[in-house]
């Protein structure tokens, strides 16, 4: 079933760390703890992962408080969102702030289903990670066209990008789904497009996790994570299109 109790903890910065080890290519996390009227809210940030899954991370920094009015206006706490596209609840492949320019959305879909037909990579292989899109993409962005890249995540690369806005950051917006017991947000990554597996029940659409930082000049910082295993080129239910 998708995620049962999604939606977004809004609070202020508490503290911040990472796990006391990191092995490469193994599980790994952040931390981050947010002060809210119900208390202190903790999420931890999956940056790394076996190399089998691998994650990637993407930063999108071009938002106002416009894009954000729906979330921004709720008050300090957590609030569950329906998975609708009018309710502030995220989906990296349907969010218009989130969306590339449509034709390298396309060019990407496409590109990716010819080199599957052509070379299909072996079962439990990352097959959906940064690939050649993104890396031109990253050359178009430096002219001005919007596109933002995903970038292949060791766990601290991600979390170096991510922890200076949370330390300078007026509001900080957790979105994910509430821990059952105690005050958490967990599922702070993409929430959809697994394939057939253990996490194939869990997707859907509108319902992504991610962390976004509102600066006290008006910038608002998105930060996304997705495991590799997973494409952004879903149908209505979240799951993977077939090539």
């Amino acid at each position: 079933m998708p995620l049962a109790h999604y939606g977004v903890a809004i609070g202020t910065f508490n503290e911040f760390h990472r796990d006391p080890t990191h092995q490469y290519g193994h599980w790994y996390h952040g931390h981050v703890r947010l002060d809210t009227p119900q208390g202190v809210y903790e999420a931890a940030l999956d940056v790394d992962a076996p190399a089998v899954t691998g994650v990637s991370y993407r930063v999108v920094d071009d938002l106002t408080a416009a894009d954000l009015a729906t979330v921004r206006a709720l008050p300090d706490g957590f609030h569950e969102l329906a998975s609708t596209p009018v309710s502030g609840a995220l989906d990296y492949a349907r969010s218009p702030l989130l969306r590339n320019r449509i034709w390298v959305d396309r060019a990407r879909t496409a590109g990716r289903a010819l080199s599957r037909t052509l070379q299909r990579p072996p079962i439990g292989a990352p097959a959906f990670g940064p690939d050649l899109v993104d890396l031109v993409g990253g050359w178009l962005g430096r002219l001005g066209i919007r596109f933002f890249p995903w970038t292949a995540s060791n766990g601290d690369n991600a979390l170096d990008v991510l922890e200076p806005h949370l330390r300078s950051a007026s509001r900080i917006y957790v979105f994910g789904q509430a821990f059952d017991t105690g005050l958490g947000v967990h599922d702070v990554h993409q929430n959809q497009g697994d394939p057939p597996g253990d996490h194939y029940a869990g997707n859907g659409i509108w319902q992504d996790g991610a962390v976004i930082c509102e600066h006290p000049d008006g910038r608002f910082i998105v930060w996304q994570l997705k495991f590799n295993t997973q494409t952004l080129s879903t149908d209505d239910h979240g799951n993977p299109r077939l090539p």
